[in-house]
């Protein structure tokens, strides 16, 4: 007599039980957050705290396009490279030691002295610093410059607003027929990307002079880099060289990939190449060096 309420009361007790599991079951289920544009560009995910970012050095020499950093407060970087210029219709050309000295005031500012000795048929347009001239005769020309300047952190990343920096910088011949001392200026912006890529961009203007024409030197640039492991990167690059209000107008446009190597957190060595993409740039170039912090 009692055995059908016993049966309601089985059936009632495994359908509430059932049911609890099958509640537990959904809200067990993960849901699908998407990251806000602020978190996809810092790398992080909905209540996560951002990673910090390894201290390793970063040099300005790894692509033309330079970097959005500074030396850091009381650190010293030391850069050295050399490179060859395959130029279609002169001389090649030769560019050596193109030595930086950096040196880190605070944070977010450094002072910049250097000096570079080029011998060929025309100037560097690939060491990162706008050529004086662009010469087009066949003779040989030697010059050499000291390099002094500056290089302040403008802005940091968030969310879409870049890292950025501007770099001042004056050129005065210690040697060659060169006497005119000129001026660069450039501003560099970037992402470090949710995979640690980075995607650089800049633009530099500079004056030049051949003889009594004096003129303007446009220089935009844009480089991604991608990291391989922990000690590896690599990059792919466009640059142009442009001038302005010269008597005879030049436009070099240049592909260049590269990579370069960290063999401490302090020293790395590094080496690029390029192909000019028209036929006023230069055929080839390549570029090695290295970068050392103290």
């Amino acid at each position: 007599m009692h055995r059908p309420w016993i049966l309601f009361v089985a059936v009632g007790l495994f359908a509430s039980s059932a049911s609890l599991v099958g509640a537990q079951e959904f809200s067990l289920r993960p849901s699908l957050e998407l990251p806000t544009v602020e978190e996809f560009f810092a790398g992080e995910e909905a209540g996560e705290e951002a990673e910090e970012e390894p201290d390793e050095i970063e040099t300005d020499r790894d692509s033309f396009t330079p970097a959005v950093t500074t030396a850091g407060a009381g650190r010293i970087i030391v850069e050295a490279a050399h490179s060859f210029v395959d130029n279609r219709s002169v001389a090649e050309t030769h560019s050596f030691p193109e030595l930086l000295v950096r040196v880190g005031a605070n944070d977010w500012l450094e002072f910049r002295v250097g000096w570079n000795y080029e011998v060929g048929g025309a100037g560097s347009p690939v060491s990162g610093n706008v050529p004086s001239d662009f010469d087009d005769e066949g003779r040989i020309e030697r010059e050499h410059r000291l390099l002094y300047g500056l290089k302040a952190t403008v802005s940091q990343q968030e969310g879409w607003r870049p890292a950025s920096s501007f770099i001042i910088q004056g050129f005065t011949p210690t040697g060659g027929e060169a006497t005119n001392t000129e001026l660069s200026a450039t501003y560099v912006f970037g992402w470090t990307l949710p995979n640690n890529w980075v995607w650089d961009t800049s633009i530099r203007y500079g004056t030049g002079s051949q003889e009594d024409d004096h003129f303007n030197v446009w220089a935009p640039s844009t480089v991604l880099k991608i990291p391989v492991g922990e000690h590896w990167k690599l990059h792919a690059e466009y640059f142009g060289v442009m001038s302005d209000n010269r008597a005879d107008e030049t436009v070099q446009n240049f592909f260049s990939p590269g990579a370069h190597y960290l063999i401490t957190p302090n020293l790395e060595i590094g080496v690029r190449v390029g192909w000019g993409l028209n036929r006023e740039a230069a055929s080839f170039f390549s570029n090695a060096g290295l970068g050392y912090r103290y």
